[in-house]
């Protein structure tokens, strides 16, 4: 599998070299290079990545700020010369920060660990189109789509909830989870995917379901009108 990014950096210098260690892992198809983060909303409005390596400090608009207007973010690797902008960089939950000048050695952990995150977790054992097969201690659990409620993440875990009352708890990445739901979930928090068939009530801000309130975040307000207008309300 080849894994597309791009490379966001005002300084010339900083995207050759990374240009140069990206060179070195077959599976990456670097697609685009940009010299500041507007060029590379634009470019990301009608294209999807897997990876950015970004600089943070840049004229116009910040890489920290860039990757906050991002609805869907891809995976992001923070590149910069700045240390203080470490705890920020985990608060946006990027995979890694890397100081310049940046080593392969340190290039390298950074790209593995990205590699890793892509990688099937051992806790899903199967999926179809409706139902997945999850592990919960030593057994492998059939769970029908149409009975989830809602799927809520808390850092490396997921809790799916379904109806009368069950849950599952696994060791899952909800992005990854994301990708293996059928057309009736839609993520609409960092933390949250519902399945829209089980909504009971619903603004801009949140909607219900059995109810439990569950927030809209700011990145995905856009993408929810966007359901309302084509699904709910026709």
């Amino acid at each position: 599998m080849k894994y597309k990014c791009i490379i966001v950096d005002d300084e010339p210098l900083a995207r050759e070299l990374i240009t140069s260690h990206l060179s070195h892992f077959e599976n990456f198809d670097l697609i685009d290079s940009f010299d500041n983060a507007l060029k590379a909303y634009a470019f990301l409005e009608t294209n999807t990545v897997d990876l950015i390596f970004l600089d943070i400090e840049m004229p116009l608009l910040k890489g920290n700020d860039f990757l906050k207007k991002l609805k869907n973010p891809p995976k992001v690797i923070f590149t910069t010369a700045y240390r203080e902008y470490a705890i920020e960089g985990y608060e946006l939950n990027v995979i890694d920060y890397l100081l310049k000048p940046i080593t392969f050695d340190r290039f390298f952990v950074s790209v593995e660990k990205f590699k890793q995150m892509q990688l099937p977790k051992k806790e899903i054992t199967s999926t179809t189109e409706d139902h997945i097969f999850v592990t919960s201690g030593s057994k492998n659990i059939k769970i029908i789509f149409d009975e989830i409620l809602y799927i809520e993440s808390l850092k490396d875990y997921i809790t799916i909830h379904l109806e009368n009352s069950k849950s599952h708890h696994i060791k899952q990445n909800i992005s990854i989870f994301e990708k293996l739901l059928n057309s009736n979930f839609i993520r609409i928090h960092r933390s949250f995917i519902i399945q829209t068939k089980k909504l009971t009530a619903y603004s801009k801000n949140d909607v219900e379901i059995n109810d439990v309130e569950i927030p809209i975040g700011n990145s995905y307000k856009e993408n929810w009108l966007d359901y309302l207008n084509t699904a709910v309300l026709k």
